[in-house]
């Protein structure tokens, strides 16, 4: 096993931004155990301990809604060299049935959410951080038909939750970190050139991990 500690990636964004779309162009090219991804999704907390509003909906676009300490937690296994497993989260999809994730350390690690780097602590813990941008309306449309064909989300909650949860949350929770990053990624339409400049830099960290490895380093 390498002595040399992972590299931790940190990628934010609203709501269908295209977070997903762009790691799993990554997992396409790179194998389980040159890239690990942990997401945020999978540590939301139990419907009895989410914050409702002042209509009794409960609001998961809030920090508090996720458990930071366990990602945290988890996130230092893989970067100690060990394995995690867990149950996945299924966005109380009453048609999804959870299955068991586990996550392998990796020379690369990447931790995505929507506000991972509103948490302090685990925002120290990234080597590089990204932000992944889009217009609001081209996000609304994206989650709409997200929410509507995966989740089983009713269209008028969907609405809901944007205008009176989501919104709110992207302003005051996500948009201050966006200064804050070493790189920010433009995806109305396509992400393709900031994707191979994101490549290009993996591909080098590995080579010289695996050159060092070999000359002894």
């Amino acid at each position: 096993m390498s002595t040399n500690p992972p590299y931790i990636v940190g990628i934010a964004g609203g709501s269908a931004s295209g977070k997903t779309t762009f790691i799993n162009k990554l997992r396409e090219v790179y194998h389980h155990q040159e890239l690990c991804v942990i997401s945020q999704d999978n540590y939301y907390r139990s419907l009895t301990e989410q914050l409702v509003d002042e209509n009794g909906e409960v609001n998961f676009d809030l920090p508090e809604a996720i458990d930071f300490k366990r990602l945290i937690k988890d996130v230092k296994s893989l970067m100690q060299g060990k394995s995690v497993s867990m149950i996945e989260y299924t966005f109380n999809n009453p048609n999804a049935f959870p299955k068991e994730i586990r996550f392998d350390p990796a020379p690369v690690i990447i931790v995505e959410g929507l506000f991972i780097f509103s948490n302090k602590p685990l925002a120290k813990l990234f080597d590089l951080k990204i932000f992944i941008e889009a217009r609001t309306d081209i996000m609304f449309e994206r989650r709409l038909k997200r929410d509507l064909n995966e989740r089983g989300i009713p269209e008028e909650m969907i609405r809901y939750q944007w205008e009176s949860h989501f919104l709110p949350a992207y302003q005051q929770h996500m948009m201050p970190h966006r200064d804050e990053v070493d790189m920010v990624i433009m995806n109305n339409s396509h992400f393709d050139n900031s994707f191979q400049v994101l490549l290009d830099h993996f591909n080098k960290l590995l080579q010289d991990r695996l050159t060092g490895e070999k000359s002894g380093l």
